[in-house]
């Protein structure tokens, strides 16, 4: 499985063109001077000499992923000894023109060997670089070299054989470039066994798999491969294996294959954001957070139990959870009224990070939004909530804690709540292969659940020695507290509040009463008169339908609100009153709108009309005029027709056979 042998000076095989980028593979076949003719020894060499981590003047990496089928990593000439790059030039192989050699510090190459080895080899360097340092004194005190070295042998326990081999290695050294020349190099024993590359291959496709088998598995398998196609031929030990996988594979490559994307993704630095120049509500961060809790939903049973979902909103700069709603799944309607109890109770915020869920980034809530990336953005399309109040969006990672803060505190809620004293014998577990010991026993009702967050998010928010973001110690309402007394806060217009609190329907006003009727409720106002019949968009509050409501024309534009009509009992006189009131009230109401028009009387109207003679028209004339003939009528003869007078013969006679029969019968009574 050797590379393919060609001399120096030779002519190489034929390329795509000169070029200054070249893989180890290109660098066998070229067969260059100063360069090892063997792949793991050259291998060996770029790994040991830094290849993928060296950096031109600009800093940019002098190694890249090779672009040509195969893959893997190609290096730049510069990289090469100079002799390799003189004769890559020589061959026309080259595009850059090789640099003359610069002339390396002395004992550089030393220095460089001696950085890359263990702290143990360091050690015994320094301890035997203080050996010969000692017999220098002796010597400079008047001792001859015999009797120094006998004297530093005495006293440090070491063989004078080996000492003198010692000052051998450093003769004509100066002493500050001892080390390289005094540090242990031992080699270990015996040749590296040989893994033919094949089967080395089938080894390592077989351990760098998600699933992460065992070396000892994948190097069985390889026997028997092995076995099957080399009859004769034995592999080495699994531990040459081991040896060779931690000597030539990257560790960061073992994690990638692996450890899978999120185990290499956590493997580098995240970003480490500061909270300085924020303030609160100037960003807030929404998610939905699954409990792992058995509640029955509202209006069902213990057997239609289901695990509920949070909505939270978080304020990013002070943590504390502003607004919230409970349902039974990650909807628009709870996010909505999540973000209208967020406008309600402290105001607009200027920016709002989310993820690219079906639910945040749906056209209602981001619609408008060109960087949505979840819906096709068009133009003219209608704004969804958070663009239409001027809210920025941004989108964050899903499943990215660091992306969103708010994760955080659903790991906090999902200890304090979820395996709370509360919800025993109603916890699941957060997986199949997590459930508890009295997993199922019970499942907590939906009123009793909400009480149970609502106070669970009131002690998350109040829990003092916080050390998140700006905290120090505080806890996430005394952060929020101190900036929102010190901020500009936008707050939310009436409108704005409609536009975000209310869930909208489109109904048909009553034709003749004019009452809107919404569950089973009926509302009513004094100007739903006017559009008795039509069409309108209703928004309304789900959780209060007591409410008054609001309605909209089909082209969005505000009419008025309308009350709510209570239902009374049948013996209720109050009601009856309060009926009576109403029409009244709408009688003079309108009384007041007929007056305003100012209108004449109708005798004043019909005198208007008998004051106006009206004009006796001219009979027109004809342009032309014809006598009209009288004509005699004339009998008009048909042909008979042979078929209508047979089918009139057989019904004649068929009508006289029926009554022959008739007069026998009437005979016989």
């Amino acid at each position: 499985m050797g590379a393919k042998v060609i001399p120096i000076g030779a002519a190489a095989p034929e390329a795509e063109g000169p070029t200054d980028w070249f893989s180890l593979s290109d660098l066998l076949e070229h067969n260059l001077p100063d360069l090892p003719r063997d792949r793991r020894k050259l291998s060996r060499k770029a790994q040991d000499d830094g290849w993928h981590l060296m950096v031109d003047g600009d800093g940019q990496l002098l190694s890249r992923t090779r672009s040509r089928v195969g893959g893997g990593v190609e290096y730049h000439v510069s990289l090469l000894p100079p002799a390799a790059q003189m004769e890559l030039a020589k061959r026309g192989l080259s595009v850059s023109r090789p640099r003359p050699a610069e002339a390396e510090p002395a004992n550089a190459k030393e220095w460089r060997w001696y950085d890359c080895q263990t702290a143990k080899v360091k050690s015994e360097a320094e301890r035997r670089a203080a050996l010969i340092l000692d017999i220098d004194t002796l010597e400079s005190a008047g001792l001859t070299r015999s009797a120094a070295v006998a004297e530093v042998c005495r006293q440090s326990e070491v063989g004078a054989s080996t000492m003198w081999n010692w000052l051998k290695s450093v003769a004509g050294v100066a002493p500050h470039d001892r080390l390289p020349f005094l540090a242990p190099r031992r080699k270990g024993g015996g040749a590296e066994a040989d893994i033919p590359e094949d089967i080395w291959k089938v080894f390592l496709t077989d351990y760098l798999r998600p699933e992460r088998p065992t070396l000892k598995s994948c190097y069985d398998r390889a026997v028997k491969i092995a076995e099957a196609q080399r009859l004769n031929q034995r592999l080495p030990s699994d531990a040459a294996f081991r040896r060779r996988l931690k000597r030539d594979v990257d560790a960061r490559v073992l994690l990638m294959r692996r450890g899978g994307k999120d185990e290499f993704k956590r493997s580098v630095p995240d970003v480490r954001r500061t909270l300085d120049a924020l303030q609160v509500l100037d960003i807030v961060n929404i998610d939905g957070h699954v409990f792992d809790v058995f509640v029955i939903p509202p209006g069902g049973t213990e057997e239609q139990k289901i695990r509920p979902v949070l909505i939270g909103i978080q304020d990013v700069y002070s943590r504390k959870i502003l607004a919230w709603k409970l349902d039974v799944s990650e909807n628009f309607l709870a996010t909505r009224m999540a973000f209208a109890d967020l406008f309600r109770n402290y105001g607009i915020p200027k920016q709002c990070l989310l993820d690219n869920s079906r639910t945040f980034a749906g056209k209602q809530l981001t619609g408008g939004t060109e960087n949505r990336y979840r819906h096709k953005h068009k133009e003219g399309e209608a704004l969804g909530l958070l663009p239409a109040l001027g809210i920025q969006v941004r989108f964050a990672q899903i499943y990215h804690g660091q992306a969103k803060p708010i994760e955080r505190a659903w790991r906090d809620m999902a200890d304090r709540i979820s395996r709370g004293p509360e919800c025993a014998g109603a916890y699941t577990g957060n997986s199949p292969a997590n459930k508890p010991a009295n997993y199922g026993e019970r499942a907590i009702p939906w009123d009793e659940f909400c009480g149970i967050v609502d106070r669970g998010i009131a002690d998350h928010n109040a829990r003092t020695g916080r050390r998140a973001g700006v905290c120090n110690g505080r806890s996430f309402d005394q952060v929020f507290a101190e900036s929102y007394t010190t901020s500009a806060i936008s707050r939310a217009t009436p409108e704005q509040l409609r536009v975000a609190l209310l869930t909208s329907e489109l109904k048909r006003v009553h034709k003749r009463t004019g009452e809107v009727e919404l569950y089973g409720n009926r509302y009513w106002s004094e100007e739903c008169g006017r559009i008795t019949g039509e069409q309108v968009t209703v928004r309304f509050d789900p959780d209060d339908l007591t409410k008054e409501i609001y309605l909209y024309n089909l082209r969005g534009e505000f009419l008025f609100a309308a009350m709510n009509i209570e239902n009374r009992g049948f013996n209720d006189v109050a009601g009856a009153h309060e009926s009576k009131k109403r029409r009244q009230d709408y009688r003079r109401a309108v009384k007041a709108k007929e007056e305003a028009e100012e209108l004449l009387t109708i005798t004043e109207v019909a005198a208007m009309n008998a004051a106006i003679g009206a004009e006796v028209s001219e009979m027109p004339q004809p342009a032309a005029t014809r006598m009209v003939r009288h004509r005699t009528s004339a009998a008009v003869k048909i042909a008979p027709d042979p078929q209508r007078q047979k089918a009139a013969q057989e019904h004649a006679q068929t009508r006289n056979q029926l009554l022959t029969a008739m007069n026998r019968f009437k005979v016989v009574e």
